[in-house]
């Protein structure tokens, strides 16, 4: 363990990590970590021992901490509070991997002893819609700040912090690139809540009163998923290229019109497209707020982390 006397971040190499992994049991099979893995990532056993149960070690620390405060709160009131969702962000480009560590933490905390329930809400059900979109001429800027409701998405935070049931956010499709009318994720009772996008760090960007509330501010840790951007951009045209021979053939698909390119055409499309769109919003958005979170995860070309970087207490 390397701990750097000017950084607000301790740091740990991938072997280093492992080792605080003590007794935690593996309790996913080879086949289930197989069907949580992205598109194009290679998602391990040992990827999972080494990284994955460390970490849920550590959150699970963290989520009896916070119990224990609970309870304390509760003493001090003299009465029974309502304990409200532990909330987990993970944040990183696109094409980094967020939602694959989603999930692997999901299925790794969701089989704690205790059996906590855990849901997964990505702000993409945040965006606004196409047409609101296209109104404001910011198509070529979806995923940036300015494209979010993030009005709609503090609300949503704020009702899961206050304890409400049945919270309910909007869900966006992949395949239609647009909101799902009248279709909704519903919290409803879940123990731990794990926020996942590429904005869940990022400061407002208006001066409205709501603004002045950040999404993070509702967070009791963030992880900010982090690697090179030359492997990132690498991942996101592997990715395209795949997809355009797959989701893209069904004539329904937003991006059907990719899908009779061939591998070169494809690569060109998609770098045009990284390069014009999730390049600037990863320099001017994104990497700017890797900073704000709790505990960093920086990959290398092969998509296995190598660094380990928590935050002080």
């Amino acid at each position: 363990m390397v701990s750097e006397k000017i950084s607000p971040y301790i740091s740990f190499t991938r072997e280093e990590w492992a080792k605080l992994r003590f007794n935690t049991p593996m309790t996913l099979t080879k086949a289930e970590i197989k069907e949580l893995q992205g598109i194009n990532e290679r998602l391990s056993v040992e990827e999972v021992e080494k990284i994955y149960l460390p970490l849920t070690r550590l959150l699970n620390l963290y989520i009896n901490a916070s119990q224990q405060l609970h309870s304390v709160t509760d003493q001090f009131f003299g009465q029974a509070t309502r304990k409200v969702p532990y909330i987990i962000g993970v944040a990183g480009s696109v094409a980094v991997g967020k939602s694959t560590t989603s999930r692997i933490l999901q299925s790794l905390l969701s089989r704690l002893p205790e059996h906590p329930k855990v849901q997964i809400v990505t702000t993409d059900g945040f965006l606004y819609p196409n047409a609101i979109l296209e109104s404001k001429g910011l198509m070529d800027k979806k995923g940036f700040p300015e494209s979010y409701d993030i009005r709609k998405l503090i609300h949503f935070l704020s009702d899961l912090k206050s304890g409400k049931d049945n919270v309910r956010a909007p869900v966006y499709s992949h395949f239609t690139y647009d909101i799902v009318p009248e279709e909704y994720v519903e919290v409803d009772g879940a123990d731990i809540v794990i926020i996942e996008g590429i904005n869940v760090l990022q400061t407002p960007v208006t001066n409205e009163m709501l603004s002045r509330l950040y999404v993070s501010d509702f967070f009791d840790m963030s992880l900010f998923v982090d690697a090179d951007e030359v492997d990132i951009k690498r991942w996101y045209i592997e990715r395209f290229k795949i997809l355009k021979e797959s989701a893209f053939k069904d004539p329904n698909a937003y991006f059907n019109r990719y899908a009779d390119l061939n591998d070169e055409e494809a690569e060109e499309v998609a770098a045009d497209i990284w390069n014009r769109i999730n390049k600037k919003n990863l320099e001017l958005n994104i990497s700017p707020t890797k900073y704000r979170s709790t505990i960093i995860f920086k990959k290398g070309k092969d998509h296995l982390t190598e660094k380990i970087s928590l935050r002080k207490v």
